[in-house]
Parts: C-alpha cells; structure tokens; sequence
C-alpha cells in the first residue's frame, strides 16, 4: 500500500501521467467527432480499429518513458539505496514498485475508456463485449511497455541513456521486427512456420493488433490455407497471453539481475 501511495503522490506532480492521459483522452474525442457521421451499427468498429491504430505511437513510447523514469527518480531520489539497506531485496523492491505503477498508470485510462462508452452508446450501437476486448488490448499494451520501462530504469545510470535506449526500443518493435521478420519471409515452409509464428507474436504490438482485429471480426479464420493454419497455431488470446507473459517476465527477470543501484557511478 505504502507503494502504490507514493507512486500515485510522484506520479500526480509530475508531467508524464497528465500527457499521457490527455494524449489517449484528446485522440479519443478527436477520432469521435470526425466518426460521428459513420453508420449506427458498423461504426463503433471503425472508430475502435481507428483509435487503436493512432494510440499505438503514443501508447509504447510514453508508458516506457514513465517507467523508466518512475524506477530511476528512486535512484535520485537515494530511496532505492535506503530501501536496499534496510533488508528489502531488488526484487521485492522492483515487484511492489511495478505494481504500483501499473494501479497508477492503468486506473486513469480504464477510467476514461469506461467514461468514453457513454458518447459511443450515443452515436453508436455498442457492443460492449467487443469494447472490452479493445480496452484489454490497450491494457496489454500499457502493462507490457511500463515493465519494459522499469527494465530501462534499472539498467541506466542517467536520464539520457533513459531517452537514447527508450527510442531504440520504440524504434525496434515499431520497425526493426517486422523488417527482420519480412527479410526471411521467403524461407518460411510449413517446417518453420511455427518458429516464425512464435518471432511474429512476441511483438506484443502484433499480438495486440492480432488479438484486437479477430475480436471486432475484421479477421476470420474459418478458411484458412494449411500454411496460414500452420502459423495460428493458437487462438490469438493465447497469443496475446504468451507475449504478455513472455514480457512481463522476462523484463522483471532482467530488470533484477542487471539492475544499477545508483543514477551515477
């Protein structure tokens, strides 16, 4: 609880959380007052696929800013040098900070999604089963680039390098993955499709947009080619599961063992 109270108190003052939150909450009405003229059944589904395509430039490189620097302000701050001494553990330290962060970060949001649904039953017919699978994928994409974040802060010893490997990382799931993946397309037989399905899908922006798309039925998989079954070996849920998993752990596991205690040495 302490945790969660002094993030929140951290978090409340300064600059990152407000332009995160006015970031999706301007894109979210924005998008709405240009869809209003679409249709009253199909348009919740445009609307949604549309926001989820524009927030996913914002989403990942604010959430891993906020992170790193919520992780790195303790190593300022000296909070993490005297929490270290009084017998808390970095992971202890870093498993009751990542929690904190993520009550804080996501409450506002799922707040204002929830908020956001009442001007959408308005001017659409809503489905609320499909808006809770877009509010789960944005969810999903908040948890896995915040724990990326921290990782960031734990491994840095200054704001800049914060900002030089934050971009980097942005830089390598928004492009890089997907650039590696088609470079090696055209080597991909129905013996390695399951090894290219597995690079393709721990992008956990892929798995969001996977998951995301086949839930509002942009996708169908009912007649698929033996190669494209092959390669959604999973429902995409599982997927979006595993990546989740994937990152959740392994960022905790490296934030642990790499971590630097002090901002500067």
């Amino acid at each position: 609880m302490y945790f969660i109270w002094k993030e929140w108190k951290e978090n409340i003052r300064s600059k990152g959380l407000w332009l995160a939150i006015g970031t999706i909450i301007l894109v979210s009405v924005l998008l709405l007052v240009r869809s209003t003229s679409l249709s009253y059944d199909q348009g919740l589904y445009i609307l949604l696929i549309n926001l989820f395509d524009t927030l996913i430039y914002f989403i990942p490189i604010l959430y891993l800013f906020m992170g790193a620097f919520s992780i790195f302000q303790e190593k300022e701050q000296k909070t993490l040098v005297m929490l270290l001494t009084k017998q808390e553990s970095y992971w202890t330290f870093l498993a009751k900070k990542s929690f904190g962060m993520h009550l804080v970060f996501l409450t506002p949001v799922i707040i204002w999604f929830f908020l956001f649904l009442i001007p959408l039953k308005i001017f659409f017919k809503a489905d609320i089963g499909t808006y809770l699978v877009f509010v789960l994928s944005i969810t999903v994409l908040m948890l896995v680039f915040t724990q990326i974040g921290a990782l960031i802060g734990s491994i840095s010893r200054s704001r800049m390098q914060i900002a030089g490997i934050a971009v980097i990382i942005w830089f390598y799931f928004f492009f890089l993955h997907d650039f590696a993946l088609l470079s090696i397309i055209q080597g991909v037989t129905h013996e390695n499709v399951k090894l290219f399905s597995i690079a393709y899908f721990l992008n956990p922006i892929q798995a969001v947009r996977m998951y995301l798309e086949t839930g509002v039925g942009i996708y169908s998989f009912g007649h698929m080619s033996r190669l494209l079954k092959s390669f959604m070996w999973l429902q995409p849920g599982a997927f979006l599961g595993a990546s989740l998993i994937f990152w959740m752990a392994a960022t905790f596991i490296s934030s642990v063992l790499l971590h630097r205690k002090e901002g500067f040495e």
